[in-house]
């Protein structure tokens, strides 16, 4: 239960003063519905204005403030037209301060003519005539009334002004409680670091690096934590040992020898499995480094031991592809494998619950549906989950709860993570790599093209058709931007469909997953030649006879995102080809970045090396399904401070006391204020 003296800053937004059903909208757009997110709404940057006396004392593209008279006020002709105000300095000076829509009613209110106002904004230069578009402020007071002349920038939604945010944003600093301390005092006192309050109102004044350190500190430390407590709880609970004797899987008659990587990786998850503490384990693996042969080989110890498995995938076309593989791959064991997701119904549906009731099933393969309230396992083993990132850590908790004592849990994933930020995003799992690929995998050869040659690669895709092999051709958005020119993949399904006809199909996030399902299932089959798509497909079916892709505005994506959608084709024997479209001139970094494309398909080089170009602005991406990972701490952030945020949080555990201790207390809340109270949860007294 979230601690009572949390709750003035987890009351709705709508509940601050000036906020109705109408500005709640634009709020929500930026995720503001309570006022923490209001108060944690730290600004983008800050502007530092200059007072002056005269428009001649100011510069283009300056921040000023300035005292200025209206003297006309000048409609457009045009309904969307600009809203001038000409108002003139003491010296007699002309200046139009300029309004757009809806803004201009504000103009007529608050510029009254022949009326001194002192008017905050960027100065700039309209033709002949200097112009302030939009001012920041318009106040009647002097200067020294409009507030800070070092003043925070904030990320706006429409409908949203600066003035506004400021405004909400000094409500919710008002209701901030005084929390206790809950970072080690070594730690607080070496780095000398504000108390938490003091630190969101200092990184709401100016750019004070110690106030922002501060708050990402905080953030890191409660996303440590609650991971340790999953960790800790997990090695609490009674699981079970699982040895196997070899006897199914000395009946594989794989048709490749495994590398180096796999057998060091099955020995980890043998090692873990012979211990009554639950394993948690991470299998990372590039696309095609064999994750799954590794995964059936822990499934099929689980077997050997008395016990079942459950491999859960991310969507039912890729459940599918795994219950086809491992079938074919575990037939000489004669381990019973079934496929259960959200289509089976009636008959089907009872008689797969009853196989695994009764323990006829070994080994479930599915979907969400195969953790759900009405599947109950006869005694389920060991847990495999496909694509961690794609499922939060109640799914899995909730899967993991299925078994008569803990079962033991492998999370794969085949996105290559810098080790710099394993950590961060796995903090509570041990880790195998497999970092090396099978041997016979063909390179992909990948070629920049410019935009401009668009018609030579769309007779180049259709050569390649015409040969009986399939392709892919993704780009960076669903639909076409009013906002920026980039590629839309419904324009150009459009497009290539009046060239090709219905050998197209069309994959993205927005249809409806049993259409998305149904033109997917089509393209792995061989009903359609070309699969338009979005980065959906990063995670997808094997199709081994799509050997090109065609990634349209390539600078517009991660590396890691290029990485991953490459290796989508190159999955069979035959050469495969991708071409990297580039919209225009390229930065120096963005030339690396596409240079390193071409050189390499090391996925874990690619993930440290696109690290580094990216640099430390970006916010670290998402963790798990619909969970941002970090909102305040940004990549140099945490590279700087999650070393020690990680060992404050295990001293807390291990020496500290716990969340009985007065420091843990502190902590207690702190993970409700940062919502990882899943880590809470966990404990018995939680």
């Amino acid at each position: 239960m979230r601690p009572e003296v949390l709750n003035p800053i987890f009351a709705e937004s709508q509940t601050l003063d000036g906020v109705g059903p109408k500005l709640a909208k634009p709020l929500e757009k930026l995720g503001l519905t309570r006022v923490k997110d209001v108060a944690y709404h730290l600004p983008e940057r800050f502007v530092t204005r200059r007072a002056i006396a005269n428009l001649d004392e100011g510069a283009e593209g300056e921040q000023v403030i300035i005292a200025l008279t209206p003297t006309e006020h000048r409609a457009s002709r045009n309904q969307r037209g600009p809203y001038r105000v000409l108002a003139q300095d003491d010296i007699g000076n002309i200046c139009a301060l300029t309004y757009f829509g809806r803004a201009s009613y504000t103009a007529k209110k608050t510029l009254p003519v022949g009326e001194k106002r002192w008017v905050a904004g960027r100065l700039d230069r309209y033709g002949d005539m200097l112009q302030i578009v939009h001012p920041d402020h318009v106040e009647d007071n002097s200067a020294a009334h409009m507030g800070r002349l070092v003043e925070p920038v904030y990320a706006l939604s429409e409908g949203l002004t600066q003035p506004k945010v400021a405004g909400l944003v000094a409500q919710s600093l008002d209701r901030l409680p005084d929390l206790p301390e809950w970072i080690e005092p070594g730690q607080f006192e070496r780095e000398g670091w504000p108390a938490w309050r003091d630190a969101i109102k200092l990184a709401h004044q100016s750019a004070n690096e110690k106030a922002r350190d501060r708050l990402a500190y905080d953030e890191l430390l409660a996303n440590s934590l609650a991971l340790l407590l999953v960790k800790a709880e997990g090695r609490r609970r009674k699981g079970q040992a699982l040895i196997g004797d070899r006897s199914l899987r000395d009946r594989l008659q794989l048709p490749f020898e495994m590398t180096g990587a796999q057998k060091r990786s099955v020995a980890e998850i043998e090692g873990d499995m012979q211990q009554e503490a639950p394993m948690l384990r991470l299998l990372q693996g590039d696309v095609g480094a064999g994750k799954t042969v590794v995964a059936l080989e822990a499934m099929l110890i689980a077997v050997e031991a008395g016990k079942q498995a459950a491999l859960l995938a991310p969507t039912e076309i890729l459940a599918r592809q795994h219950y086809e593989t491992l079938s074919k791959m575990a037939a000489p064991t004669g381990a019973e494998i079934a496929l259960l997701t959200g289509r089976a119904k009636g008959r089907e549906r009872e008689g797969l619950l009853m196989g695994l009731v009764n323990g006829e099933i070994d080994i479930l393969v599915g979907t969400h549906a195969i953790f759900q309230d009405s599947v109950t396992y006869h005694d389920l083993g060991l847990v495999v989950i496909d694509e961690q990132h794609r499922f939060g850590v109640q799914q899995r908790l909730a899967l993991a709860g299925k078994g008569r004592r803990a079962p033991h849990t492998l999370a794969m994933t085949a996105t290559p993570i810098p080790r710099s930020l394993t950590l961060a995003q796995y903090g509570e799992m041990d880790v195998s790599r497999l970092d090396e690929l099978p041997p016979g995998r063909q390179a992909i050869d990948t070629r920049v093209v410019a935009q401009e040659r668009l018609e030579d690669v769309v007779a180049g895709v259709e050569r390649h058709l015409a040969t009986g092999q399939q392709a892919y051709w993704v780009c960076p958005m669903v639909r076409d931007s009013e906002v920026a020119d980039i590629a839309a993949a419904e324009a150009r399904y459009a497009s290539l469909k009046e060239r090709f006809g219905d050998d197209v199909v069309l994959v993205h996030g927005q249809l409806r997953p049993e259409v998305k399902d149904a033109n997917m299932e089509r393209f792995a089959s061989g009903g359609a030649k070309l699969l338009i798509a979005t980065t959906v497909i990063e995670v997808g079916v094997d199709v081994p006879s799509a050997t090109l892709m065609v990634i349209e505005q390539a600078e517009r994506f991660g590396l890691a995102q290029l990485h991953q959608l490459r290796g989508r084709v190159g999955r069979g024997s035959e050469k495969s080809v991708c071409l990297l479209l580039r919209g225009g001139e390229l930065s120096e970094t963005g030339k690396k970045r596409l240079a390193l494309m071409r050189e390499t398909q090391d996925g874990f080089r690619i993930a440290e090396e696109d690290l580094e170009l990216r640099g430390g602005g970006e916010l670290l991406g998402t963790r798990q399904s619909g969970e941002a990972a970090f909102r305040i701490a940004n990549l140099d952030q945490v590279q700087k401070l999650l070393p020690a945020a990680h060992a404050d949080a295990r001293l807390l555990i291990e020496r500290d006391g716990g969340l009985t201790s007065p420091r843990g207390e502190a902590a207690r809340i702190l993970l409700y204020l940062f919502e990882r109270d899943w880590g809470v949860q966990l404990l018995r007294g939680g």
